[in-house]
């Protein structure tokens, strides 16, 4: 294949510096083979220079899922001049996003932004609607006034404040409690919280691989590598997406904590 769009060992060789001599040529290979590169850039050859929405639009088509909609009334009119953030639970790590963010495109002629892992500014076509968080190192100089400028611009906000997909637990598949940074630049931006639940879960050997790294202290996410394989596996898929209605910024008041509120907004999700 000519252009490599996505390539495993150079992001290795980027995240790893002169560590990453080290690696084995199999651990590589290895890595390659669950990230699905070569189909991955078989997508990005297919999908050309496109970007934005339009690239969401066609990683969903790619995806060859489908999604039922409920609850589409409560979500505020394109006409509201108002920015909202929306936030929603993170069953897949993949799926979820690309079709949230397609869906809400749509309907908010493409002014939109996510807060996600930076390592995903590595997609062109997903770069332009992202504010990237380095998960890591340590954040950059510029990366809280990134935040703030996306919060306060006329974009409405996508993210999912666990940080990382639903994990299993006693048979439960939940996301991790959530940060409370929505929280917090909602009020201070003056942007209602619109509570989306997203239907769906990753293959039991991913709960397996997360709750295992979980008991042996792994701090490191290694689940998160597999989480294009999952994005492979639910391939063809029909999901579930119910949309509640918006919660007003000033609910969010001193009676809680932000982090408090976050959990009050998390069993909103759970409740839909």
């Amino acid at each position: 294949m000519a252009d490599k769009y996505i390539d495993i060992e150079n992001i290795v060789k980027t995240r790893a510096g002169r560590k990453a001599r080290f690696v084995p040529r199999c651990l590589i290979n290895y890595l390659r083979h669950i990230a699905h590169e070569d189909e991955i850039n078989t997508f990005f050859s297919q999908a050309g220079n496109i970007e934005g929405v339009p690239w969401l639009d066609a990683a969903v088509e790619f995806a060859e899922v489908k999604i039922q909609k409920i609850g589409e009334e409560n979500l505020p009119a394109p006409s509201d001049t108002r920015r909202y953030t929306f936030v929603s639970n993170h069953p897949l790590g993949g799926i979820d996003g690309i079709t949230l963010g397609s869906i809400l495109g749509h309907r908010y002629d493409g002014k939109i932004r996510y807060l996600v892992n930076d390592l995903l500014m590595n997609l062109k076509g997903l770069a332009p609607l992202c504010v990237g968080i380095n998960k890591f190192g340590a954040q950059g100089h510029d990366f809280a006034q990134k935040v703030n400028e996306a919060f306060q611009s006329d974009n409405h906000i996508i993210m999912f404040p666990a940080d990382l997909c639903s994990r299993k637990t006693h048979g439960v598949i939940r996301d991790v409690p959530w940060k409370k940074t929505f929280i917090q630049k909602s009020v201070a931006n003056q942007r209602d919280v619109v509570p989306i639940f997203f239907g769906g879960q990753n293959s039991n050997f991913f709960y397996q691989l997360a709750n295992l790294c979980k008991r042996l202290g792994i701090k490191f996410n290694i689940a998160m590598l597999y989480l294009a394989d999952e994005t492979f596996k639910n391939r063809g898929k029909t999901f579930t997406v119910k949309f509640g209605k918006p919660i007003p910024w000033q609910t969010f008041d001193k009676t809680h904590t932000p982090f408090e509120w976050a959990q009050y907004v998390y069993n909103q999700v759970y409740a839909l």
